[in-house]
């Protein structure tokens, strides 16, 4: 009989394509596979080989979200066959820590980032405190944990004494698709810089929005949704931007590569303002890597040693309008080597990430101890 794997996350997962990866190689592995995500009014149909259970759940934000997302996902956890519960970043791991004690069943624990140093957090002491404890009593007991990066593992260890692998959010190598037909003719004479992922504070995106009344020949396309997309219309709107920054909301993670392939320039500028960011390896990276954009980025350690190493961007710490306008024009009319790029793909695939996934579940499935 096979195993059963039930997947939680916060997310609304049409967007989510790392829980969605995750859950195709169980699945495909041989795993019976479930995901327990949200469902809003804005949420995208999504179709999958696997079972999906997605909440709506009443509170669309702050604690009242959480807590009765926790709420719903511990009963459900409780009540649900399973072998293994997979929490996806703290916001999930509570319950599902609570459950796999009480059923004595196995824990594995995805962190797609340092949850408690997130910028939302930096002005919000009591609610930081608030998932610092969570973290703080449940984390040290969980033995089978990944995360995105080396940086974040490392940090983990010192502070937990956690030994967390690394799976990094890549996509599939060999999996080019065609561009984006419809995108291309919208734009036929104009380069395209793209930013792809949430529209939250601290990603830089309004440092492109700025810069681009400066840049020539090119416009700026907005790829998803989140808590300052609003802000970003108005600033757009009070700039006079609208025929050369355009806002296309969210596109479901099996169609984004044919729209990341049309574009001249990738963007992955965070803010230094929390520990979350500056350690970050952002799936975009990827991306663009695999559809062959050159990036321009943050000059951070993970980023960095990246996109410097394989020669397939620019780093920069530079987020004033001119300087951006400036390099964004010198590498829209720059020549990168695919070869860089092939090299790059060579190494960061899911077809090698895969791997260390599926021996942390065969580890969990083997294992003592049901945490």
């Amino acid at each position: 009989m096979k195993k059963r794997i039930i997947i939680s996350v916060t997310s609304d997962l049409t967007t989510d394509n790392r829980v969605q990866k995750v859950a195709d190689s169980l699945k495909n592995a041989g795993f019976d596979v479930m995901v327990v995500a949200r469902r809003t009014s804005r949420s995208l149909p999504f179709v999958s080989d696997y079972k999906v259970r997605r909440l709506r759940i009443l509170f669309s934000k702050s604690f009242l979200f959480y807590a009765e997302f926790n709420l719903r996902l511990f009963f459900l956890l409780l009540f649900s066959k399973a072998d293994i519960f997979l929490s996806n970043d703290l916001d999930t791991l509570l319950p599902n820590y609570l459950a796999a004690r009480i059923r004595r069943k196995k824990l594995v624990y995805d962190s797609h980032e340092l949850f408690t140093e997130v910028p939302e957090l930096t002005n919000r002491r009591f609610v930081k405190k608030v998932w610092c404890w969570i973290e703080k009593i449940t984390l040290p007991n969980v033995q089978h944990c990944y995360t995105v990066c080396d940086s974040v593992a490392e940090i983990y260890r010192k502070k937990y004494g956690v030994a967390m692998q690394v799976v990094r959010n890549v996509p599939l190598q060999g999996t080019l698709v065609e561009k984006n037909v419809s995108l291309q003719q919208s734009f036929p004479d104009k380069k395209i810089i793209l930013y792809q992922g949430a529209l939250n504070v601290g990603r830089g995106i309004e440092w492109i929005i700025g810069a681009m009344p400066y840049i020539d020949d090119a416009v700026f396309l907005i790829i998803g949704d989140g808590d300052i997309r609003k802000e970003l219309e108005t600033l757009v709107r009070e700039k006079k931007l609208q025929n050369k920054v355009y806002f296309l909301g969210k596109i479901a993670s099996k169609e984004l590569p044919s729209y990341t392939r049309c574009a001249h320039l990738g963007v992955c500028l965070l803010s230094n303002e929390s520990l979350s960011y500056y350690y970050s390896l952002p799936n975009r990276i990827f991306d663009f890597m695999h559809a062959k954009i050159p990036i321009l980025a943050s000059n951070f350690p993970e980023i960095t040693a990246i996109v410097t190493r394989y020669g397939i961007g620019e780093c920069t710490t530079y987020s004033d309008p001119k300087t951006l306008a400036q390099m964004i024009e010198k590498m829209l009319n720059k020549t990168f080597d695919k070869t860089n790029f092939d090299n790059a793909i060579e190494e960061y695939s899911w077809q090698n990430e895969k791997k260390t996934l599926l021996k942390i579940f065969d580890n969990a499935l083997h294992s003592d101890s049901n945490i």
